[in-house]
């Protein structure tokens, strides 16, 4: 599902242009520009990759332009090729200009973390793993990435600390054992997807003798998650493999027969999709 949050997107776009505009209005473009000037402005993607953020791009450009229209635009989620426009519009060209660079930083940005999900998700095609994300997000933009990560094929973990419960080995060193945590995260929240991360083999039968619903498998290699997978096996609780895991070696661990790959890189370290706008006069 890769329902947009507009609440947010129009939050984040008036950040951005806050920024962009807090010292005055686009002195270099007002200098330069013809008021009457009006053209078409191709943001065209210079490097394969998958798309997302074409109604933020817009929500930049509505935001900036009493009027704009749209000539043509692709899909989130779509795969792009270099050279194919993935968004066409047409308006004032003060108004384009002064939109370029927030429309284009939140476009490139998104559509690099979508299309880094997309690489995860191919590398692990047809094991039955699922790549989800984590909450090593960008202050500010979590939803637009998250957004962005469902874009590329992949699934989103818990959006912020209070929508479920995940134990991590500080967690269970307050408590005093996996088993303690887990009666405590239970008894305190009930309601909530639980999740409890694990260091040792030991510590999963301690999880999976407490029936967790679900595991974190911290540094575990790609052998210790197949002995993981075989002592959970029967059980109901889901196996999720995390820690510095690299898209070489997602289809080696995908294949052990764990649930989920969780990939923090998937947004803290996704590269920008190269995409660049580019005006030509308008015919009309």
């Amino acid at each position: 599902m890769t329902d947009l949050n507009y609440g947010d997107m129009k939050r984040v776009v008036a950040l951005a242009l806050e920024e962009d505009l807090r010292y005055g209005p686009d002195a270099t473009t007002a200098a330069t520009v013809p008021a009457d000037a009006v053209a078409v402005a191709e943001l065209t993607p210079r490097v394969p990759g998958t798309l997302a953020g074409v109604p933020v791009a817009l929500e930049v450009f509505g935001s900036v332009l009493d009027s704009y229209e749209v000539l043509a635009e692709r899909k989130d989620g779509e795969r792009l090729a270099p050279g194919e426009p993935a968004l066409v519009v047409r308006g004032p060209v003060r108004g384009l200009l002064t939109a370029e660079r927030t429309a284009l930083n939140l476009l490139c940005h998104l559509s690099g973390v979508a299309t880094a999900t997309s690489a995860w998700v191919d590398a692990i095609a047809g094991t039955g793993a699922v790549v989800r994300d984590s909450r090593k997000t960008l202050p500010g933009l979590r939803l637009l990435e998250k957004y962005a990560v469902r874009c590329g094929g992949g699934e989103n973990h818990r959006l912020g600390l209070g929508d479920a419960v995940l134990i991590k080995d500080n967690h269970v060193l307050a408590a005093g054992s996996v088993t303690a945590a887990l009666r405590a995260a239970r008894a305190h929240a009930p309601d909530l997807p639980c999740e409890v991360e694990v260091d040792t083999l030991d510590q999963l039968d301690e999880a999976l003798a407490f029936g967790a619903e679900l595991v974190l498998l911290d540094n575990f290699t790609p052998a210790m998650c197949t002995l993981a997978v075989h002592r959970a096996a029967g059980t109901p609780t889901r196996l999720e493999v995390s820690g510095g895991l690299k898209l070489a070696d997602a289809r080696a661990y995908a294949e052990t027969g764990v649930d989920y790959l969780s990939v923090g890189a998937l947004t803290h370290s996704a590269p920008a999709l190269d995409l660049g706008m580019d005006l030509r006069r308008s015919q009309s």
